[in-house]
């Protein structure tokens, strides 16, 4: 096994099963591990680093859509691969609106499995890679409402608070800015956000982001959407 190998975090309240996919996980190179519930799993990541979380939703207690949603809100947090027996499409929507990289149904084959998971910690390294975004003309601070977010770095405020925001929702935000009251197209975020991001992506992101600047996601004032081309971030720059 390469030094560097990945480390993988299993995390399912089937013994069997988790157990299974970590020595699936280990004879295919990587390091793995499992967990059984929430609890147990936030114990773990509290000391260990994983480069990648395959995390069920069905399971007692806290079930893993919390977990996800409260990992991918975390700027240095773990992508996250749920797997869950429920497949109907607003289970996907609900899974994939945490944050979720990717979602897979039960039961599944093994090698798709070991294919999603390279697929997502390829754009990892892509998008963690990328080139800084040149913004020649954004402002240097953009005010969202009650919120300030600094364009530079991507860091957004309310009053003292700091919004948690992952790398992915910096980007978009960030690239957006460049763009202020203008029409972005989804395949132009696409792009911006990396190699093998999907108009989907793209679409769970603008969710994901705003739910946490958005009085009303569902009626967005900042952050809206222009019907058959993409979005547009409104805003006041400030001085």
């Amino acid at each position: 096994m390469s030094a560097d190998a990945a480390h993988i975090f299993v995390v399912d309240d089937d013994h069997r099963l988790a157990e299974l996919l970590c020595r699936y996980l280990t004879n295919a190179g990587y390091v793995a591990m499992a967990a059984h519930n929430a609890a147990e799993a936030r114990a773990k990541l509290k000391s260990l680093m994983f480069d990648l979380v395959v995390l069920d939703i069905m399971m007692p207690g806290e079930n893993g859509l919390v977990l996800a949603e409260e990992l991918s809100g975390q700027t240095d947090g773990p992508p996250v691969l749920l797997i869950t027996a429920l497949d109907a499409p607003e289970e996907r929507v609900n899974g994939l609106s945490t944050g979720a990289e990717d979602y897979i149904a039960k039961p599944f084959d093994p090698r798709e499995l070991l294919l999603r998971i390279e697929r997502i910690l390829r754009r990892r390294v892509v998008v963690d890679e990328a080139a800084p975004i040149a913004m020649p003309t954004a402002p240097e601070r953009l005010s969202l409402g009650p919120f300030v977010l600094d364009v530079t770095t991507g860091l957004l405020l309310r009053g003292e608070e700091r919004i948690l925001l992952t790398p992915q929702e910096q980007r978009l935000l960030r690239y957006l800015a460049t763009r202020l009251g203008d029409e972005v197209s989804r395949d132009d975020l696409a792009e911006a956000l990396g190699e093998g991001t999907t108009l989907r992506a793209v679409d769970v992101q603008v969710a994901r982001l705003r739910k946490k600047f958005e009085a009303d996601p569902r009626n967005p004032s900042w952050l809206q959407t222009v019907r058959g081309i993409g979005y547009r971030l409104a805003g006041r720059p400030l001085p």
